[in-house]
């Protein structure tokens, strides 16, 4: 053993050194062991609680001491968006008193369910029903309401009650799979029933979505309903429309998150110039005929033509096959355990944000609201349902066979109403103005001061503006008069 007579002693501290000083008379150093004895109990009770203060995970290999105390508290459990993740449950034991829930290939979606009419006593209701305008009485249609991304049934809570009263009918939101207190499901054990051209069909898809809203609308026995869409639940109100556009009776877009077309007549002005061409074509023909270098070359010009043809289809193939490769190198990477922390990470750092950035005043952002929104995350395989969610958003197959969806936007024949808040930081309003252009004769209505939330925000105004529409659409002096349902 070896006695020094000053010593320097380096405590790493958030990635700085401390140096200190001390006497031989207070430790000992052995060259054998490689290791810090301490003999004064002084020096104990001054060093220990700098270490407990300010920890670090190299201290001990960077000064060659080792410590019997533990310098970390890990018994911390693991919190997300100030939700505790070591105590999560299943959806059904999450529910409120007013929810329900029904089987949907082999999904157990949650849904919500308000109708006007059982709700009041006969002689309120016939009160109430002789209290409407005669344009609102004949609105007779169930209405489905889709909540966006992130969001589930509690963002219609507050105007489920209003809008069934509008309407004097039923009023029905439900939990698309991954968001809300639906199922959450194990897309390697799923089953759902598969045809011998199709495989089972993807419960987090945009197609799942579509056939989920349509069976509704038979839940609800009605041969029509009245889709409204908030953000991306717009998209599957209106990709619900093409699938069969006979079951719905309007769509109302809230904050639609549809990237809006730039207005191009550009399929004229090609028909228009393919003319020109064949005219120039046709009336060279006679001429070239007669000249034999000149159809040489005229032949020579349509096998060239030929060949650019040949070889663009060969890149469009090796292209379709590139893309097929890199939806699987996707898939592979978004279902990964990385992609489920970095999911995590995410919601934990910016959730509460974006629920708050999604408002005009956030100040009226509640603790109740905030309980609502976060509430799903004490669902068990929260986070593999998102990853899951996106994974089919990203590298779905079904819709490249079909259009654009914003090339078929000008085809949307039922009344349409567009609503939107001015200071909207997520969905923009001017993008809603575009998307009112591109659909013919659809309405346009701009909310002030209010945010991407209008349906909970401003409740008020968002339903006299839902009812002008209906009036105006289903009213006795509009063009659609409908018989009213039994």
């Amino acid at each position: 053993m070896r006695s020094v007579g000053v010593f320097r002693f380096e405590v790493l501290v958030g990635g700085c050194g401390r140096h200190l000083n001390w006497r031989n008379s207070n430790f000992s150093f052995s060259s054998q062991k490689k290791k810090l004895k301490i003999q004064n109990q002084g020096f104990h009770s001054r060093l220990l609680p700098l270490l407990k203060s300010h920890p670090h995970p190299h201290a001990a290999s960077s000064s060659g001491a080792q410590y019997s105390e533990p310098l970390l508290d890990t018994n911390t459990k693991k919190r997300i968006a100030g939700i505790d993740q070591d105590e999560l449950l299943d959806p059904a034991l999450l529910a409120d008193p007013d929810s329900c829930f029904c089987e949907f290939q082999g999904v157990q979606i949650h849904h919500k369910l308000y109708d006007a009419e059982s709700q009041a006593p006969h002689s309120l209701r016939n009160q109430t029903l002789l209290q409407l305008p005669n344009q609102t009485k004949k609105v007779q249609h169930p209405m489905i309401l889709l909540h966006g991304f992130g969001a589930s049934v509690f963002s219609w809570n507050r105007v489920m009650k209003p809008l069934a009263e509008l309407m004097g009918s039923k009023v029905l939101a439900f939990d698309r799979p991954a968001f809300g207190l639906t199922s959450r499901v194990n897309i390697s054990s799923h089953s759902s029933p598969a045809t011998e051209d199709r495989k089972p069909l993807n419960p987090y898809s945009m197609a799942f979505s579509v056939l989920a809203t349509l069976y509704f609308i038979d839940f609800l026995a009605a041969e029509k309903a009245i889709l409204v869409g908030h953000s991306a639940g717009s998209l599957t109100a209106v990709n619900s429309y093409f699938e069969a556009p006979e079951r719905v009776a309007a769509l109302i877009l809230v904050a639609p998150a549809i990237l809006a077309p730039l207005i191009v007549h550009k399929v004229v002005q090609g028909n228009q110039l393919g003319r020109e061409n064949q005219m120039e074509e046709d009336s060279s023909d006679s001429s070239n005929l007669r000249n034999p270098f000149q159809k040489l070359s005229k032949n020579l010009l349509k096998f060239a033509k030929s060949f650019a043809q040949a070889m663009m289809q060969m890149v469009k193939g090796m292209a379709v096959m590139l893309n097929s490769l890199y939806k699987k190198l996707l898939s592979a990477i978004l279902r990964s355990a990385f992609a489920v922390m970095l999911v995590r990470i995410v919601i934990d750092k910016f959730g509460i944000a974006a629920i708050r950035n999604a408002w005009y005043n956030s100040s009226q952002v509640t603790e109740h609201v905030l309980y609502g929104y976060t509430k799903p995350l004490r669902t068990k395989g929260w986070d593999r349902a998102l990853v899951e969610y996106t994974a089919a958003m990203l590298t779905d197959t079904e819709a490249e066979s079909k259009p654009p969806l914003a090339k078929r936007l000008h085809e949307i024949s039922c009344p349409v109403l567009i609503v939107t808040g001015d200071s909207d930081r997520i969905v923009p309003s001017w993008n809603a103005q575009r998307l009112a252009q591109a659909i013919p004769g659809s309405y346009l209505e701009v909310i002030k001061h209010c945010g991407h939330l209008p349906h909970e925000e401003k409740v008020e105004e968002f339903t006299s503006v839902v009812e002008k529409f209906l009036q105006r659409v289903f009213g006795e002096s509009g063009k659609q008069c409908l018989q009213a349902v039994s």
